[in-house]
């Protein structure tokens, strides 16, 4: 009796291993809304270098708690303000982010910012070409944001899509111009058998959102 009880027991605990949260980890620090605000509220109208504005980053806050994402990919660090609030999102989800940034300068602040507003254990931000990198992650992701070089827009959708699950979502940023690059992103979006476009005007930049569908 003693032996079937154990063996129970061994099995509720592998269950409960196997279906644990993807991202979730308890040695994490706990982080608090009131840090990450108050580090906010500190730094507003500073944001520079190609940052997006608060409106935009509510709406990648907003996407992430709605559905739940874990697995998030930014491709344009710039000085952290966007990957903040997609990590203070993630930290209420369990889930961690991979922010990928070129220039080494802005790489620096934006590791030193993530730290500032508590946030650096839900980031891995990685000093890199995106170019080269998105290409050889392995994934999966439900949630991507392309703030970047435009005209690579359609490259890194391209080589980002087959790694979204079912029910994640491409977004990117500055998608209202007619920056050489997005009027092909936009066109490719569309065009995707397994993907549902659609645009945020929260701002005058406009955010894509492409959301993936199951194969028809």
């Amino acid at each position: 009796m003693i032996a079937l009880v154990l063996f129970m027991l061994l099995g509720i605990s592998a269950g409960l291993a196997r279906t644990a949260g993807p991202g979730q980890d308890q040695k994490r620090s706990p982080v608090t809304d009131e840090t990450v605000r108050t580090f906010l509220e500190s730094h507003r109208g500073q944001w520079r270098d190609m940052n997006v504005p608060e409106s935009d980053a509510r709406v990648l806050y907003d996407l992430i708690i709605k559905h739940r994402y874990t697995r998030a990919l930014e491709i344009g660090t710039s000085t952290g303000h966007s990957g903040i609030w997609i990590a203070w999102a993630l930290s209420k989800t369990g889930g961690k982010l991979i922010t990928i940034e070129i220039d080494e300068d802005r790489y620096r602040e934006a590791v030193a910012n993530f730290k500032k507003a508590g946030l650096s254990d839900y980031v891995d931000a990685r000093l890199a070409d995106a170019h080269e990198l998105v290409p050889r992650l392995s994934g999966p992701f439900d949630f991507v944001f392309c703030d970047a070089d435009k005209d690579w827009y359609p490259e890194y959708l391209k080589a980002a899509w087959p790694k979204v699950e079912v029910g994640g979502c491409f977004t990117a940023h500055n998608v209202t111009g007619w920056m050489s690059g997005i009027r092909e992103f936009l066109d490719y979006a569309r065009s995707l058998a397994d993907g549902e476009t659609t645009i945020d005007h929260s701002s005058g930049s406009g955010i894509s959102m492409t959301f993936k569908r199951p194969a028809r």
